[in-house]
């Protein structure tokens, strides 16, 4: 499919363009959609999805508009195709289109996401709407960070079905001689075929203990045939796969027999169907398996800076780098106390000027006040030798007094923010 660019010119003949134009508010999303929509949305942006032979797609400017008034207006894909078919505003929205104008199938939205996952910049529809914010001064220097379980949609696998499923993977996508090869040191009755848990009495401890005995023993005869060996990516993902479920899940006793450890291992795979899912804690009595979205948030403007989405055992401030780059880039800049080793070691794994903490009943010191007109790298403490920072609540160091910060200060400085959970990076120093 080739890149179908959309019409330079707007149709002559929709007499109802200046009818919008005349009816809809100069700042409403359609408005600034129709004036700025060929500067944010050129179809130059969206070439690198397409092939250079091929019928001509619709046009990606249209495409790209009518996806952000989807979120906009909370429509499923369906419903998003039809207002674009019947309301005269989508139509001017999208660059003046005629009554007349065909519309398209909602898989083409499905389409035009497949084709930015897989590109090199997928969030570029993102970017240039935050681009927009960014020049109407909607932006600031201060972010609220949050989080979200992502539940997974697979099942979580006891250690008998992990260790078998990653037997079958990796003979199903090892080469035929090799499989064969593989299949010859196990010495279970079991061709590793069919799907599920092997026939055993789980009521017996003993025929347990004998199965993951057995189980072990086949895994630990493959790897040790796969080692040395020069194999492809896939064959040495799912070696890889195996070697990390029987690692985490069990271990050879005193006497030679492989059993269940006790405990969970931190970065346990809970599905060879999905192998990056992890066990996750919301709150310490709030567990979930999967995945954890991550947002960065203006907290005055309230529009999304960033998002991110790790494995659900990451914590919050692990991602603060990631989703705050600018705000990082510009406390970096400044050279002062704790943030001049921020992202380095302890201190950035740390990061609690953007964690959850809580102000309250507590003011920066005539220390911490009197940081910010310290020249850059002027009298700063070291890491570590001023108030201690605890998610919810902030505590003094040694010698200091009103909940004061050695380092220049980095907690905020405003009495109306007190009592406010949110991470946000206060004034810059």
């Amino acid at each position: 499919m080739t890149l179908g660019p959309a019409s330079p010119t707007e149709d002559v003949f929709a007499w109802w363009s200046p009818l919008c134009r005349d009816r809809l508010a100069p700042n409403s999303l359609y408005a600034l959609l129709y004036r700025e929509g060929p500067r944010l949305f050129p179809d130059e942006d969206f070439a690198d999805l397409y092939a250079d032979i091929g019928r001509r797609s619709v046009p990606p400017r249209v495409v790209a508009v009518v996806m952000v008034l989807q979120r906009f207006e909370g429509l499923s894909d369906r419903e998003a195709v039809d207002r674009l078919t019947f309301d005269l505003r989508w139509k001017y929205a999208c660059g003046g289109l005629g009554v007349d104008a065909p519309g398209f199938v909602h898989t083409v939205l499905v389409d035009m996401r497949a084709r930015l996952r897989k590109s090199a910049r997928p969030n570029r529809i993102f970017e240039a709407v935050l681009g927009v914010a960014r020049e109407a001064g909607l932006i600031g220097r201060k972010r609220v960070l949050d989080s979200t379980p992502l539940y997974d949609a697979v099942t979580t696998q006891d250690t008998v079905t992990l260790v078998r499923s990653a037997i079958r993977t990796l003979l199903k996508v090892a080469p035929e001689r090799l499989a064969a090869q593989l299949r010859a040191v196990c010495k279970r009755d079991d061709d590793y075929v069919a799907p599920g848990k092997p026939v055993c009495d789980w009521q017996d401890a003993a025929a347990r203990e004998a199965l993951i005995d057995a189980l072990s023993r086949d895994a630990e005869a493959i790897l040790g045939v796969l080692s040395g060996q020069s194999l492809a990516l896939e064959v040495a993902q799912a070696a890889q796969l195996l070697s990390t479920v029987v690692g985490q899940d069990v271990q050879a006793g005193a006497d030679g027999v492989f059993r269940i450890v006790q405990g969970v291992a931190k970065e346990r795979i809970l599905s060879t169907v999905d192998p990056e899912a992890r066990h996750g804690h919301k709150t310490a009595a709030r567990s979930f398996d999967g995945y954890k979205g991550h947002i960065a948030v203006d907290p005055d403007s309230e529009i999304i800076t960033a998002t991110e989405v790790t494995p659900g055992n990451a914590a919050d401030g692990s991602v603060a780098c990631a989703l705050c780059p600018d705000v990082f880039a510009q406390a970096l800049g400044n050279g002062v106390g704790f943030w001049g080793r921020i992202c380095d070691g302890k201190a950035r794994r740390a990061a609690f000027c953007l964690r959850r903490w809580s102000v309250r009943n507590h003011r920066v010191g005539a220390e911490a006040r009197a940081g910010r007109h310290r020249s850059p790298g002027e009298g700063a403490a070291p890491v570590g030798s001023g108030g201690k920072v605890r998610q919810g609540r902030l505590r003094r160091g040694p010698g200091q007094k009103d909940g004061a910060l050695s380092g220049g200060g980095a907690c905020g400085d405003s009495a109306k923010r007190r009592g406010r959970r949110h991470c946000e990076l206060r004034k810059m120093l």
